[in-house]
């Protein structure tokens, strides 16, 4: 098989999503970054040698530090993108490297791709030089002027057009050069390749390669990917074998069967268990010369707490309480403080690995509720920021997440203001 070098342009600010202005490929999808289940997802094709995620400028720096978790033993590279999705992708390309021949170009926000669909378009570029996914339209399609209907194209001949798209490297490159000496703009790559006059082949899609634009997207995204972790999914046309994330303890042959990882969400309905609930505690001393971090928040104080992370007491709480609720053991278990890997690690990005783990488990968070005690500082002016940031991670609205604080009315080492514990309790349904 001919490998390709996958360019995923990732720099957009997703407008559509209505949240808040957070770009749309970092929204959680079952407690990972939407991006970063995109990046494993072609990582694990075979026609795969190399990545190149294109993210906005500001997003460089932090995104170099995670990559590589999600690209094993293939290099990815993280790249600047433009103010639109044609110049991110030519940048992209510009990185790719001299010694490629084949360049596939896949949506960042396209996480539910199989890695046999992008080894299949990439075969068809290496065949044709230009191949595109795309699936039939399922729909009567009208066209419309002024609220008019102007003209019923037939169905059969209209495809809806998916990434990932393939080319001759050579081919794209004057695609883009071409596009930006004539002001072109397009949607896709093969759009400006089509321009060129050259024909572009179609490779059977899925329905489930779904681009996550809306929120009702993301939700079916969410739907789609547990069915995924929680068994077999049997593989849309053209697809192939379904991509199921590896799973901690699993053997390396390849995801463990939900047996593995926890129990059957409808057994344990059945069974008159439809909630699971879990306890967490935890207790941090402060330290002179660290940031203090609560509820994924840094909170002005003269100190910090102590830890081998970022020692955020309230997170760590309500994480031993999820995999507490779903009998995964504690935080210890998962994240050793002997492992360098976790030094200075935010632990809202533990949070989210918990998260998704919860979820591989065949369970979904219902409510969290916790309560911080220390004298000092106070830090109900940060409980709303605290409870948002925590309702994006755990997959909830806000309304589920309490956060209380309290002191110890000057008793014991948290009334001396020598540290600070945290409780929490969360619920968890199928």
């Amino acid at each position: 098989m001919q490998k390709a070098a996958v360019i995923i342009p990732a720099a957009g600010q997703g407008q559509r999503m209505g949240q808040g202005g957070r770009p749309k490929q970092y929204l959680p999808l079952l407690g990972k970054p939407i991006v970063r289940w995109t990046l494993e997802a072609c990582a694990a094709a075979r026609c795969v040698s190399r990545l190149v995620l294109v993210v906005a400028p500001d997003d460089v720096d932090v995104c170099r530090r995670w990559v590589a978790q999600a690209t094993g033993d293939k290099p990815v590279y993280v790249v600047a993108g433009g103010s639109e999705r044609q110049e991110s992708v030519s940048r992209g390309l510009a990185a790719v490297g001299d010694d490629v021949s084949l360049v596939a170009v896949h949506d960042g926000v396209r996480p539910l791709v199989q890695p046999a669909l992008l080894d299949a378009v990439v075969s068809a570029a290496a065949r044709h030089g230009a191949a595109t996914a795309a699936v039939p339209v399922k729909d009567t399609v009208k066209q419309v002027r002024d609220g008019w209907v102007q003209a019923t194209p037939e169905r059969a001949s209209l495809r809806l057009v998916q990434t990932p798209q393939a080319f001759h490297r050579e081919l794209l490159i004057a695609a883009h050069n071409q596009a930006r000496a004539a002001g072109w703009q397009a949607t896709d790559d093969a759009a400006l390749v089509e321009r060129l006059g050259h024909p572009v082949a179609i490779v059977d899609g899925a329905y489930d390669n779904i681009k996550i634009t809306t929120a009702e997207d993301l939700l079916l995204a969410e739907t789609l990917l547990a069915a995924r972790l929680r068994g077999p999914f049997p593989g849309a046309r053209g697809s192939g074998e379904p991509f199921v994330q590896q799973q901690p303890g699993a053997p390396s042959g390849g995801a463990a069967p939900a047996a593995q990882v926890g129990p059957d969400p409808a057994a344990a309905s059945a069974e008159g268990f439809p909630v699971r609930v879990g306890i967490g505690y935890d207790v941090h001393r402060f330290a002179p010369g660290r940031p203090l971090v609560l509820g994924g928040v840094e909170i002005p104080f003269e100190k910090g707490l102590a830890g081998h992370s970022d020692a955020d007491v309230l997170l760590h709480a309500i994480m031993d309480a999820l995999l507490g609720a779903a009998a995964l053991g504690d935080i210890g278990r998962h994240f050793p403080d002997t492992d360098p890997a976790f030094s200075g690690a935010s632990s809202l990005r533990l949070l989210e690995e918990v998260v998704q783990r919860v979820r591989a488990a065949g369970w979904r968070v219902g409510n969290v509720d916790a309560t911080v005690v220390l004298e000092r500082p106070k830090i109900a002016p940060y409980v709303p920021l605290m409870r948002e940031r925590l309702a994006g991670v755990l997959g909830v609205g806000p309304d589920r997440v309490n956060i209380k604080a309290t002191t110890n009315e000057g008793l014991g080492f948290v009334g001396a203001g020598d540290g600070a514990v945290a409780y929490a309790t969360a619920t968890l349904v199928p």
